[in-house]
């Protein structure tokens, strides 16, 4: 990747029980400005490249606070950070990127973190605080061990409503309580696990909420390649190459095994590094990047998850 901007590890501490909490400087000046929302790429070693959302106020360049939850199990990015990555450590992030920005107009913000989604709502918290804007915060955790940056949600003080130990019935029940208390310009932002993530979109539309004043962020793409997904070919325009496409590998794989590389990040379908234009065929979505307008016209696909309903793509590589 261009751009890559080196770092060094200047705080390291525990901010919830599997949650590590890594402040990363500059040796020598300012970082590029945080949008609100945004992440950046954590190379963690080489060819290991994860996305981690910033906790930082909008504007702050002084240092970047990311939140890294062990995963199990790991795909090796978050295992090696809680394993070996240590303060004085150097390593390269990306310029912060933002797939889940705060919209600008509303007249109120309803922020509904799962876990270690909390971390970019935490950002969105801090600039509508200091915009300010009516808001509030709803954290789903298991315990209070199992808050992240505590210190910010105490900052963040009575706006943040904590829902700690729920069952999946008492989890649904709060989400429907609060989605059905829509005011009628408020935006909705959502950050989480998987199933909790698509409970609070499905019950959000139930609700009325307007799909442009929904926003959310997923952490691991819907689906990828599986056992009895049927093979296909791609046809890389630029190259008049043509490859086959199996059954159990991605694109990006398959691609890989005939020594074509790509540019690749997180290879989950989310952060939208390897888009791709396609020519002719029909695309299967997987990717948790694309809006599904963008998925319907089907001219663009990320190869490191999805695959083709047709026989044939075309693409332009």
């Amino acid at each position: 990747m261009n751009g890559w901007i080196p770092v060094r590890v200047a705080a390291r501490w525990m901010t919830a029980r599997d949650v590590v909490a890594l402040q990363l400087v500059l040796e020598d000046g300012a970082l590029p400005e945080v949008e609100t929302g945004a992440h950046v790429d954590v190379e963690i070693a080489a060819g290991l490249v994860r996305q981690y959302s910033l906790t930082n106020a909008p504007g702050a360049a002084a240092e970047y606070v990311i939140g890294v939850k062990l995963e199990n199990p790991s795909r090796g990015g978050s295992q090696a950070i809680h394993a070996r990555m240590q303060v004085g450590d150097r390593l390269r992030i990306s310029p912060p990127r933002n797939n889940f920005p705060l919209d600008p107009t509303g007249d109120s913000a309803l922020l509904i973190a799962g876990g270690i989604g909390v971390t970019p709502l935490l950002s969105m918290a801090r600039a509508l605080e200091e915009r300010g804007r009516s808001f509030t915060l709803h954290y789903f955790a298991r315990s209070t061990e199992h808050l992240a940056f505590p210190e910010v949600l105490q900052a963040v003080g009575a706006n943040c409503v904590l829902h700690l130990g729920l069952d999946p019935a008492a989890t649904q029940a709060a989400l429907v309580s609060l989605l059905s208390q829509r005011r009628e310009a408020a935006h909705l932002y959502v950050c989480g696990p998987g199933p909790m993530l698509d409970l609070t979109l499905k019950r959000a539309a139930d609700s009325g909420w307007p799909t442009a004043r929904i926003h959310f962020e997923r952490f691991t793409a819907i689906a990828g390649a599986s056992a009895g997904d049927p093979a296909f070919e791609i046809v890389l325009a630029k190259r008049g190459r043509a490859v086959v496409v199996p059954e159990h590998l991605s694109i990006v794989e398959a691609l890989r095994l005939q020594g074509i590389e790509i540019p690749i990040s997180c290879e989950q379908g989310i952060c939208g590094t390897c888009l791709t234009r396609v020519l002719e065929g029909e695309p299967d979505h997987r990717d948790a990047f694309l809006d599904d307008a963008e998925k319907a016209r089907g001219d663009c696909l990320l190869p490191c998850v999805s695959r083709a309903r047709s026989g044939r793509l075309v693409l332009d590589l």
